[in-house]
C-alpha cells in the first residue's frame, strides 16, 4: 500500500489594492507560508505598484482588477469603498473566498451575500482592528439584549469621510472633541463609507447593523485609533477597549489590520486553530 500522501496544493492568493493592507500582507506571503501562495496583485497604479513590489523574492504579476479571478482561490480586497464591487461581483461569482476589509461595502452590497450561497463562495471578514469577535459571535447564539460602540480618532484620520467633507466640517486646529455621529451602525456606514468598517463588523457579528449603536468622535487628544464597546447578553456582560496605532501610510488604517488578515488566512490552513 502506498502510504506517501500527494501533496495539497497551496492556496492560490490575490491581493486587490496594495496599500496600507495589501502591501504588508504581499511582503507576508512571499516570505513562504505553507499553504498559501501569493500569484497576483492590482493596483490603480500597476507602475508603482510593479516598483513598490521588486524587493520581494518572487514579485507576483501587477494585474486588472477582473483578472485577479481567473488564478486565485482567494481573493483579499483592499479597495476604496467605490472599488468594491469590481472585485466582488466577479469573485463570488466564479465561487471563490473572498475576504472582505471594508465590510461596510458589502453591507451595501448585502445580495451578494445570498448570491455566494449559490454559488458556493465564501466571504470572511478579518477583526481588523477589533477585538472580542469570538465572545460577541457566541454571544449572539442566545440573547443580546445592547451592544454599543465609541470610535475616537485624530482629527487627521477623519479629514477626508465622506460625512465631513460633505457637511463641510473643519477638524483643523481642533481643541476638544468633536462628536460626529451618534445612531445605528447601519446609518453610520452610509455616512462614513470608508471608516466605520469596524463597527459594521462587529454588528454583523452580534446584534445586526440596525440594532448596534455607535458614536464616531474627532479627538485632538489621541493619537490612536481608539474603540470601547459594551455588550449586554442574557449569558454574558463585558466591556472592551482597544487602541490601535494608525500606519503611516493611511492613519484611518491601523497597524493591527494587516496583521489581523495574517492570521486570518493563516487559520485557514494551519493544523491549530485557536478561536474563530
Amino acid at each position: 500500500m502506498d502510504t506517501h500522501a500527494e501533496p495539497i496544493r497551496p492556496i492560490a492568493v490575490a491581493i486587490a489594492g496594495l496599500g496600507a493592507i495589501g502591501l504588508p500582507v504581499a511582503r507576508w506571503l512571499d516570505g513562504g507560508i505553507d499553504g498559501l501562495k501569493l500569484v497576483a496583485v492590482s493596483a490603480n497604479d500597476k507602475a508603482r505598484a510593479t516598483e513598490r513590489l521588486k524587493d520581494l523574492a518572487t514579485p507576483p504579476p501587477v494585474v486588472d482588477i477582473p483578472d485577479l479571478v481567473a488564478d486565485a482561490d482567494l481573493i483579499i480586497e483592499c479597495l476604496p469603498p467605490d472599488r468594491f464591487a469590481d472585485i466582488a461581483e466577479p469573485a463570488i461569482e466564479a465561487g471563490r473566498i473572498l475576504v472582505a476589509l471594508t465590510p461596510c461595502s458589502l453591507l451595501a452590497h448585502w445580495h451578494l451575500v445570498d448570491r455566494a450561497k449559490e454559488t458556493g463562495a465564501r466571504i470572511i471578514i478579518p477583526t481588523g482592528a477589533l477585538l472580542g469577535f469570538d465572545a460577541v459571535r457566541a454571544a449572539a447564539k442566545g440573547t443580546i439584549h445592547e451592544v454599543s460602540m465609541a470610535t475616537r480618532k485624530p482629527p487627521g484620520g477623519l479629514k477626508s469621510a465622506k460625512f465631513v467633507v460633505e457637511q463641510g466640517i473643519d477638524l483643523d486646529g481642533l481643541t476638544e472633541p468633536l462628536k460626529l455621529y451618534e445612531g445605528t451602525v447601519r446609518d453610520a456606514a452610509a455616512k462614513f463609507p470608508a471608516n466605520v468598517n469596524v463597527a459594521v463588523a462587529l454588528s454583523l457579528a452580534g446584534a445586526g447593523p440596525d440594532a448596534t449603536r455607535y458614536e464616531i468622535w474627532a479627538d485632538p487628544a489621541v493619537d490612536r485609533n481608539t474603540h470601547s464597546i459594551k455588550v449586554d447578553a442574557d449569558s454574558t456582560r463585558f466591556e472592551m477597549s482597544i487602541a490601535g496605532v494608525p500606519t503611516e501610510e493611511n492613519p484611518a488604517t491601523g497597524k493591527l489590520t494587516p496583521l489581523s488578515v495574517m492570521a486570518t488566512l493563516e487559520g485557514l490552513v494551519s493544523t491549530l486553530r485557536i478561536g474563530a
